[in-house]
């Protein structure tokens, strides 16, 4: 079975370090960066699942890396590493691009279990997707152009579609796609990649049923 290459890019070594051990652990094949130039040295070299991200690095800001890895094509999930839990803070985070974030200090089996998640929605491409969805490219033909979405911004359009016409409950989504046991699952966090959906691919095509979840509208 191949194991997933994860890219830790942290600048604060002790955790760095924790986590190359953690990640090995969990049989994945890690490898760090305390800079944002290292990790683009490292991201020529290699193909990676998934990126560990911090937000505050020596070099720039993980929010505007994001930006230039979404913009350059990458589509494998990002998750951020934050010290702020500010809702400003995440809501920029998912904003440029990024798929989780958790906040430090946060609890292995949080961090685990949101990587799993993330893996787990980034690699099933093998169902049925709709027409108009290339789930090879993770891509939307949106009006005649296509439009590049992240994982988690493809499984949610995906699972919308699939049930077009039909209100799927904010639950059902937050337990399909973000935690497949339902634990640290953040309700803001579909808020947002809800509202970036709508900005690639059309604000009417993904109608709120306020308090209850959301509906896919065909134009």
């Amino acid at each position: 079975m191949q194991r997933d290459r994860i890219l830790i890019v942290e600048d604060d070594a002790f955790l760095r370090d924790g986590l190359m051990e953690l990640l090995e652990r969990e049989n994945y094949l890690p490898a760090a960066a305390d800079s944002l130039q290292f990790a683009r040295s490292l991201l020529a070299e290699a193909d990676y699942s998934l990126i560990l991200l911090d937000v505050m690095l020596p070099d720039g800001m993980g929010f505007d890396f994001c930006s230039e890895l979404r913009e350059s094509g990458f589509s494998a999930p990002i998750l951020f590493l934050t010290a702020c839990d500010d809702e400003l803070q995440v809501v920029r985070g998912l904003d440029c691009g990024g798929d989780d974030y958790v906040t430090k200090p946060f609890k292995l089996r949080e961090l685990t279990s949101r990587i799993r998640a993330l893996l787990r929605r980034s690699g099933q491409t093998e169902y049925a997707a709709p027409a108009f969805l290339n789930a090879e490219k993770l891509t939307a033909n949106v009006d005649g152009e296509s439009v590049l979405l992240t994982p988690t911004e493809f499984q949610l359009l995906s699972v919308l579609v699939k049930n077009a016409g039909i209100i799927v409950p904010r639950g059902t989504l937050l337990e399909r796609i973000w935690d497949i046991d339902g634990d640290f699952i953040d309700d803001n966090t579909l808020t947002v990649h809800v509202s970036r959906l709508r900005e690639k691919i059309g604000k009417d095509r993904i109608e709120t049923v306020r308090g209850v979840g959301y509906r896919y509208t065909e134009k």
